[in-house]
């Protein structure tokens, strides 16, 4: 289905201030902070002595923190499925070197940096089994995703504003962790992400306010249907060697629950967090339909919060994740 008249007239008004959008909300490259800058540097003589050092703060990271610190690696790792997935967006087309594109492009490349940090740190921590976790790395870039936005661009940047949000909370309780595990270099590591991950998280938001001003009615009924659908993680398809798609995620999920990383109350106070930032409760000149989509959205969190309130969080499974080593 082609997009309505006036949803590209909305997606081009976006495009003609991308400039600005990009000035305020993604860093220039040169001042950025890189993944060599918070590794040992292997020119350097001490590379070694730092090296083991690394290895004996990672040694009393538990099992499910590695678990979820694995999957969230593989999460950031499957970018390319990202990129392209928002290349598809209508209104937002392909390989345009203004608007849009370069929004995707500046964008991809400070997310490619999460990946790139949290791979190499692993890898010299010697606690990862660095082939088992590419081979699902490759599996959840080759299985692709499927969150119910179609290519409509309305419910997709719903979809980024949540998901940015849920990333910055998960690193950022990695983060804590780690400093509690005794591992300060792995804290800091996860807490520059969760920056970076706030940041995007504000742009996507800046979006949907806008579409707000501009296109009241459709836009509340795209973030209706949206959780309606529930959101659903970009890491939903995970799976480890010989298993089925999806087959590891909800032990991935339970691990996080367990933690504190990322739980059933996170996800509910999120969506609190959107409804009071796009000030849905005041939003003006709704038609009939959007009307009942603000009532429904406005009555959500209450439900979600008795859910996740009711749930308790699950014992450990028996199961063992081949991305780590004892």
């Amino acid at each position: 289905m082609s997009l309505s008249n006036t949803r590209l007239e909305v997606m081009n008004f976006l495009a003609e201030k991308m400039d600005t959008i990009i000035d305020s909300f993604l860093k220039k490259i040169d001042l950025n902070w890189q993944p060599s800058d918070l590794l040992p540097d292997s020119n350097q003589e001490n590379f070694l002595e730092e090296v083991k050092e690394l290895r004996l703060q990672c040694r009393e990271l538990p099992y499910d923190y590695l678990a979820v610190l694995v999957g969230d690696i593989i999460t950031e790792e499957a970018l390319p499925t990202y990129e392209t997935w928002l290349t598809d967006i209508e209104g937002i087309g392909k390989g345009n070197r203004d608007g849009w594109g370069k929004w995707i492009r500046m964008w991809t490349a400070e997310e490619n940096r999460h990946g790139d940090l949290l791979n190499k740190y692993v890898y010299l921590s010697g606690r990862v089994n660095m082939r088992q976790m590419e081979i699902s790395t490759q599996y959840l870039i080759a299985d692709g995703m499927e969150i119910g936005a179609a290519r409509d661009p309305y419910r997709n940047f719903v979809y980024t504003s949540f998901q940015e949000m849920a990333t910055n909370i998960s690193h950022r309780r990695t983060a804590t962790l780690a400093k509690q595990y005794g591992n300060n270099q792995l804290s800091r590591i996860c807490g520059v992400i969760a920056a970076d991950e706030a940041r995007h998280a504000k742009a996507y938001k800046s979006f949907i306010g806008k579409i707000f001003e501009l296109d009241p009615s459709e836009m509340m009924l795209a973030f209706e249907d949206m959780m309606r659908k529930k959101i659903v993680m970009p890491a939903h398809f995970l799976r480890q060697q010989g298993e089925k798609i999806s087959a590891c995620f909800t032990h991935f999920s339970d691990a996080a629950q367990r933690l504190g990383v990322y739980t059933t109350l996170d996800y509910t106070d999120i969506l609190q967090n959107l409804i009071q930032e796009w000030d849905i409760a005041n939003i003006r000149s709704l038609n009939d339909a959007a009307e009942r989509a603000r009532d429904y959205l406005m009555g959500l969190p209450g439900r979600f919060r008795r859910v996740a309130e009711r749930s308790s969080i699950k014992s450990p499974l028996e199961y063992e994740f081949n991305w780590i080593t004892r």
